[in-house]
């Protein structure tokens, strides 16, 4: 099937010369929700803070500062969301390990209470492809689970199982920072490796998640990690949260040696709405360098942040609600005073999605935030705003069925295929 018919061509190309402050006519707009309502939304990336997975309040069931919550995933009509079982990368010792275990079965617990103590009417874990469709049916939302870095695997293989019977849907065998499983993309910065890809347990790992059923998530790995995972793996691979190196030359984007690859496994790439990573901007000035470090350093979050004028959002998760909102309003003040470089728009990510149609096909693509771990674009910065991704793709002149492949199709297909593999193993 042809991604665009002769007029959504001329709607493509007139698509570049439209200034963002243009909105689509309200007819486009008007069919654009009406798609949106019907197709099952399903984000892959969004990170959280146990502390609002609590009975008080607030709590997810509040309209909280954060990019997403209940209320704020009914408002945009985002539908499913696989929560993030983060860490970070830390010293490979038994002690560093435990550390991770604790913090991984904390956010695992979070999101079970939530779904079964906290707000069971409004939405439910899946755990398999079929969950996702039927609890979508019903109106509630969907919960899923992805782990970012299998640094709390430590050298325990049985914790691969012990993570997939807590919900564990997807994996990722490193994030920033190498682990006792894989390189990282941030070898890149000085060209110094672990591993030259997996390591011996991170290939058993990649193994017993074929066997159990997990996705392998190759987002965060080294491309010769990501390269060795495809061609070992007996399922479909996923990313659950990189987008094009072509268009953005960071290392935590997919080129089109990777893409091509993940094509040929038949997996699916869920393209990321985090500036940074969509669009390249200027360099901040050294003073808003200086401002955005202590006040990072004030509030105990890591260097960095979500970058690329992003407004510093990365880590924000792990602030409560009192923080995050005295740190999103010295945040203004800063802006205010040293003005962040333009950040990326939704019509800058959607260009990513566009590039990987072309390159790999549109059945393997996907859409995903990263929201509250630094994600967020012009147009798309939480929850609420989801329906103008749908919008920009109707402009552009995707089909329903397409755009219902993008949201959650593709993904869902591969989760589908990972489960038929487990059972073939068995």
């Amino acid at each position: 099937m042809p991604l665009v018919r002769p007029l959504a061509a001329a709607l493509l190309v007139a698509g570049a010369l439209t200034l963002p402050a243009q909105q689509p006519d309200a007819a486009l707009v008007a069919r654009a929700r009406a798609i949106h309502d019907r197709v099952i939304t399903l984000d892959t990336h969004v990170d959280i803070n146990p502390g609002f997975f609590t009975a008080a309040h607030p709590n997810y069931t509040d309209r909280l500062p954060t990019q997403v919550s209940l209320p704020k995933m009914k408002e945009g009509g985002l539908d499913a969301v696989f929560f993030s079982v983060y860490v970070g990368q830390g010293p490979l010792t038994p002690e560093g390990f435990a550390r991770a275990l604790s913090s991984n079965i904390e956010k695992f617990d979070a999101v079970h209470r939530l779904a079964k103590e906290i707000a069971p009417a409004q939405i439910e874990i899946a755990l398999t492809a079929a969950d996702v469709t039927r609890i979508a049916a019903s109106g509630r939302k969907v919960a899923l689970m992805g782990v970012e870095n299998g640094y709390g695997i430590g050298n325990d293989l049985s914790n691969v199982q012990k993570f997939y019977d807590r919900g564990a849907r997807y994996l990722s065998l490193a994030h920033n920072g190498h682990s006792q499983l894989s390189d990282s993309n941030t070898g890149e910065r000085d060209n110094q490796w672990m591993w030259n890809g997996l390591s011996p347990l991170g290939k058993q790992v990649i193994t017993e998640m074929n066997r159990l059923g997990i996705m392998v998530d190759i987002s965060h790995p080294s491309k010769a990690a990501n390269m060795q995972a495809m061609a070992m793996s007996r399922a479909p691979v996923m990313a659950s949260h990189s987008s094009v190196r072509a268009l953005c030359d960071v290392s935590r984007n997919l080129d089109d040696e990777q893409l091509k690859a993940l094509a040929k496994n038949g997996g699916v790439v869920q393209m990321v709405a985090f500036s940074g990573y969509v669009k390249k901007a200027p360099p901040d000035s050294p003073e808003r360098v200086k401002a955005m470090s202590d006040l990072r350093a004030e509030f105990g979050l890591p260097a960095g942040g979500g970058g690329g004028g992003g407004g510093g959002g990365g880590g924000l998760g792990q602030l409560d609600s009192t923080r995050r909102a005295s740190y999103m309003q010295k945040m203004q003040a800063l802006n205010a005073k040293f003005p962040a470089p333009p950040r990326a728009t939704v019509k800058d990510f959607v260009d990513h999605i566009d590039y990987a149609v072309k390159l790999i096909g549109l059945d393997h693509v996907g859409i995903s935030s990263d929201f509250d771990g630094g994600g967020g674009v012009d147009g798309w910065n939480d929850a609420t705003e989801t329906p103008n991704v749908t919008i920009e793709l109707v402009r552009r002149g995707y089909s329903e069925e397409q755009i219902r492949k993008l949201w959650s199709g593709n993904l869902l297909r591969v989760m589908a295929e990972v489960e038929k593999v487990a059972r073939s193993m068995h």
